[in-house]
Parts: C-alpha cells; structure tokens; sequence
C-alpha cells in the first residue's frame, strides 16, 4: 500500500509541471532574459528596486512555482484566455473588452496601472511585475489564446519523440527543450533582431499581442492534428521559427511595457 501511494505522489509531481506551465522554466528564463537587455536605466533602475538581487529571468517562474500554494489559487486563470475559433480582429478585441472573468488580458492590463501607480505598495509592487514578466510571455504562447473544449490543447494527446504527451505540452516547453540549450544560451542565439523587427515589435498594445498569437494558434489547429499524432523531426522543422519568434517578441515586447512605465 505504501509502495502504490508513493508511485501516486510520484506521478503527480511528474504531471503537475506539466499541465501548470506556460513556456516551462526555459521559455519563461528566456523572455526575461531577453527583456532585460532592452531596458532603459530607469526601468532598470526600478525593477531592481523592486526584485532586489533577482533577475527577470528567474523571477518568471514564479506565478508557476507558486501554484503549489492553494492561496494563490485566484491566479490560475490569469495566464491564459479562450477564444472561440474562426474571429477576426474586431472579433478578438470585442471579446477581450467584454470577458468579466479574470485573464491574461484584463489582469495583464491591471498589472500595469499597479506598477505605474507610485501610491501601489512595495508586496504589491512585486506581486505585479513577477505576473507581468510571466503573463507577457504566456501571452506569446499561441497556445494560451485556444480554445476552452480542448483547455488549449491540453486534451489533445500526441506522442513526442515516443514520448506521451499533449499539444499544449509541445508548446510550453517540449519544442524549447528539444533544442538542448541553456536559457542564457538560447537567449544569445535568438537575440538578433534587426533595426526593422525591433521597431515593429515596438508597436501595438496587449490585443494586438493577443490577436497575434491567436492568429498562430488558429495555424496550429489548422494543420489537423489530433489525438495520438506522432509529432518529432518535422513538428520541430516545421515551428521551431515560429516557437523562436514569440519568445523574441515577449522579451522585447515586456522591455517595451516597463520601459514605458518607468520612462
């Protein structure tokens, strides 16, 4: 009987990181890490203000390595939204401003107004910019703008490399760990945005960002794939520029945001 429970607690524990993350551990490191090459000396200034001795990048992690407090259960659905298939722009933007329920578009938005407001107190402060740093990456994440039937491709099974898994899984940490590098050194083999990509990265504002990623998802399911698909080689050809992208994107974007905030 003892036997039978730990190989239960073990199996959990396997699972958990799993079904929780967004990006995993790397994908988030690497926004972080990403984002802090492109701030300005005040915004620089103030995020250690606020995170002290620690680093963007491993601050990241934090709003996943808190979910085994069920205190902080009022955050789960902030790292994501569901959105229906087949909308355009104006379709996503009306959706977004009509969801009452706590998602990474409206609480990434009250993130914001916290760290700009010089009245939000310090435990507050930190609370805000370890969720913003986190939700702009997951926001980055296409499969965090899917849809609610399959909970973002959780429930499509796939096999990875032989492995069992899901689509959702793939996209979080599977695609970004096939590619065996640190995060500091996927960070340095990835930043290399041209003057171009730098100023349109620039534009737009937290739909958009949204939008963006919702139109890659839509690609995604797009493609057909369903419950045991045997993804390895070619997924990772295939999307690995895409995966590579959107982490580009969140570091600069998040630069952008704080930089903005702090001026």
């Amino acid at each position: 009987m003892k036997l039978i429970k730990k190989l239960i607690f073990v199996a959990v524990l396997t699972y958990l990181p799993y079904a929780a993350n967004a990006w995993g551990l790397l994908g988030h490191r690497i926004v972080g890490e990403i984002a802090e090459s492109y701030l300005n000396p005040n915004a620089r200034k103030a995020v250690k203000e606020i995170l002290g001795s620690e680093s963007m990048a491993i601050t990241a992690n934090w709003p996943d390595f808190i979910k085994s407090d069920s205190s902080y259960n009022y955050l789960s659905s902030w790292h994501y939204v569901n959105l229906p298939e087949n909308l355009d722009k104006i379709g996503v933007n009306n959706y977004l401003e009509n969801m009452t329920e706590a998602n990474i578009y409206n609480k990434t938005n009250e993130m914001i107004a916290l760290l700009k407001n010089k009245q939000t107190p310090a435990a507050q402060k930190l609370l805000a910019l370890r969720m913003l740093i986190h939700l702009v990456g997951d926001m980055h994440q296409p499969m965090h703008t899917a849809r609610k039937e399959d909970l973002g491709g959780n429930r499509i099974t796939v096999n990875w490399f032989g492995q069992k898994s899901n689509l959702h899984r793939v996209w979080d940490e599977q695609l970004i760990d096939y590619q065996q590098l640190s995060y500091t050194e996927y960070t340095k083999a990835i930043n290399s945005p041209t003057t171009a990509q730098l100023a349109e990265w620039k534009k737009g504002n937290i739909k958009d960002y949204i939008f963006e990623s919702y139109e890659i998802c839509n690609k995604i399911y797009a493609t057909g794939i369903k419950n045991d698909d045997k993804l390895s080689y070619r997924y990772n050809f295939d999307w690995i520029s895409t995966v590579n992208s959107q982490l580009l994107k969140g570091g600069i974007r998040l630069a952008n945001i704080l930089n903005g905030i702090y001026g």
